[in-house]
C-alpha cells in the first residue's frame, strides 16, 4: 500500500489519502461545478449560432449541424484517448494540460478563416472538453460513498448550468459582437478557470505501478463485457443525449426563420426554461445513494416523451414549448445523474475508464442527434423533428423496462435455484 493511496490488482489508484480522510469539500465541489460548466459550454455555445456560422461560410442550413457533429466526434476521441489516463496518471496534471490547450483550440476557433479551419479547430475543442469527465471521476474519487451520488449529482448541475447559459450567454454575446466574440470570451474563460484550478485542485501521488497506455486502454471493452450494467447505462445515455441533441440543435432553425424572427438573445433566453434539469440532477444523485436508481430513471424516461407533445407546438405558442423544455432537461438529467452514480459504484478503481466507455454512447447520441435533426428539419420541418425526438424517447423507455424485466427473471432464476 502506498502512503497517499490504496492501489488494485491493476496498479490504479483506488482511493486516494485525501479523498478517504477529507472527503470533497463544499467549496471544492463548488469550483469543479464551476469548470465543469464552463467546460461543456464551450462545446455548446455553437448551437445558437449556427445560423449565422452558415451565413459566414456560406453553408446551406441542412448541413451546418456539421459543426456540432465534428464537435462531438472530437468529443469522442477525447473520452477515449485521453479521459482513461485519469486512472494511470496524476489527475491534476491531466485537467490542467487539457485545460490550457483548450484556451489555444477556442482562439484557434475565433480566428479561422475558412471552414476546414473552424472543423478542425471545433474538433480540438471537443476532444479537449473532456476535463469535465476527468473531474466528474475525481469528484467521485474524493467524495465518501454515501455521498457520491449527491456530489455528482451537484458537479453535474454545475454541467447542466454550463450548456443552458452557454445558449444565453452566446446569443447575447454574437449580438453585440459576433459569433467570433463568443469563442474569445470562452478563451479568456478558460485560462482563467485554468489558473483557478491549479491553486485550488488537490494534489495527488502518482500511481507507482502505471500500466501502460494501450494495457490501460484495452481495458476499456472488457469493462463492458464485465459490467452488465455498463452496457445498459450507456445505451440509455446514447438514447436520451440524441433526444437532448435533436431538440437543440434544430430549436434555433424555427426560431430565427419568419414569422418568429427571434434574436439570439431571445433564443438564449429560451434555452434557461431548461435550467430546471440543474435543480434535478442532486437530487437524483440522493435518490441513486438511496438505492431508487432504477425507478427513477423510469419516471424520467416516461417524462422525456412526454415532452415532446408540448415541444411540438412551439410553432404556433412558444409558452407551451417552454413546458416541454423544463420536462425534458430534467428528464435527460436525471438520467443522466443515476446513471454515473450506479456505474461509478461498481469499479472504484477504473472510474475515469467507466465514465470515458459511458460517455462515448452519450457522444454518439448527440452528434448523431445533431446532424438527425438539420437533416429532417430540411425535409420534414419541426413537425419532423418532433416525431423524430419522441421516437427515441419512446425507444429509450422499452429499452429500459426490456433490460430491467430481463434483470428480474434472471434474479428470480437464481433465487430459485
Amino acid at each position: 500500500m502506498s502512503e497517499n493511496g490504496r492501489f488494485g490488482e491493476d496498479g490504479v489508484i483506488l482511493e486516494t489519502k485525501i479523498g478517504a480522510e477529507r472527503g470533497l469539500t463544499p467549496a471544492t465541489t463548488l469550483l469543479f461545478a464551476i469548470a465543469c460548466g464552463l467546460s461543456v459550454a464551450n462545446v455548446y455555445v455553437a448551437q445558437p449560432l449556427l445560423d449565422a456560422m452558415a451565413g459566414d461560410f456560406g453553408v446551406d442550413a441542412a448541413s451546418i449541424g456539421i459543426v456540432v457533429t465534428v464537435t462531438q466526434i472530437g468529443y469522442a476521441l477525447g473520452l477515449i484517448f485521453l479521459v482513461p489516463l485519469g486512472d494511470s496518471i496524476d489527475r491534476r496534471r491531466l485537467i490542467l494540460g487539457q485545460a490550457a490547450l483548450s484556451a489555444i483550440a477556442l482562439a484557434i476557433v475565433a480566428s479561422a478563416s475558412d471552414f476546414a479551419v473552424l472543423l478542425t479547430g471545433m474538433a480540438a475543442v471537443g476532444m479537449l472538453a473532456v476535463v469535465v469527465q476527468s473531474l466528474v471521476a475525481l469528484t467521485a474519487t474524493l467524495a465518501h460513498a454515501a455521498h457520491r451520488g449527491r456530489a455528482v449529482g451537484t458537479v453535474t448541475s454545475g454541467v447542466v448550468i454550463g450548456i443552458l447559459l452557454a445558449r444565453f450567454v452566446s446569443g447575447v454575446l454574437a449580438d453585440v459582437g459576433g459569433w467570433r466574440l463568443v469563442y474569445l470570451s470562452s478563451a479568456a474563460l478558460t485560462l482563467s478557470m485554468t489558473v483557478l484550478l491549479a491553486w485550488s485542485l488537490p494534489r495527488h501521488s502518482r500511481n507507482e505501478a502505471p500500466q501502460s497506455y494501450a494495457k490501460l486502454l484495452w481495458s476499456i471493452p472488457f469493462l463492458f463485457v464485465r459490467e452488465p450494467l455498463l452496457r445498459v447505462r450507456a445505451v440509455l445515455a446514447l438514447l436520451i443525449f440524441m433526444t437532448f441533441s435533436i431538440f437543440w440543435t434544430a430549436m434555433v432553425l424555427p426560431l430565427s426563420a419568419a414569422p418568429m424572427s427571434l434574436t439570439h438573445t431571445e433564443i438564449g433566453l429560451f434555452g434557461l426554461a431548461g435550467m430546471a434539469g440543474a435543480i434535478a440532477a442532486s437530487g437524483a444523485g440522493r435518490l441513486a445513494d438511496r438505492g431508487l436508481g432504477e425507478r427513477t430513471t423510469g419516471l424520467a424516461l416516461a417524462l422525456m416523451l412526454v415532452a415532446w407533445l408540448p415541444i411540438a407546438l412551439m410553432q404556433w405558442s412558444i409558452w407551451p414549448a417552454i413546458i416541454g423544455v423544463v420536462a425534458l432537461d430534467l428528464a435527460i438529467q436525471a438520467v443522466h445523474v443515476t446513471n454515473q452514480s450506479m456505474i461509478f459504484a461498481r469499479r472504484p478503481e477504473a472510474r475515469s475508464r467507466l465514465v470515458a466507455g459511458y460517455m462515448v454512447f452519450y457522444s454518439v447520441g448527440s452528434a448523431t442527434g445533431a446532424i438527425a435533426s438539420t437533416t429532417v428539419y430540411g425535409h420534414g420541418g419541426w413537425s419532423g423533428v418532433c416525431m423524430l425526438g419522441a421516437g427515441v424517447s419512446t425507444l429509450a423507455l422499452v429499452f429500459w423496462a426490456a433490460t430491467r424485466r430481463r434483470e428480474e427473471c434472471q434474479a428470480a432464476v437464481s433465487s430459485s435455484t
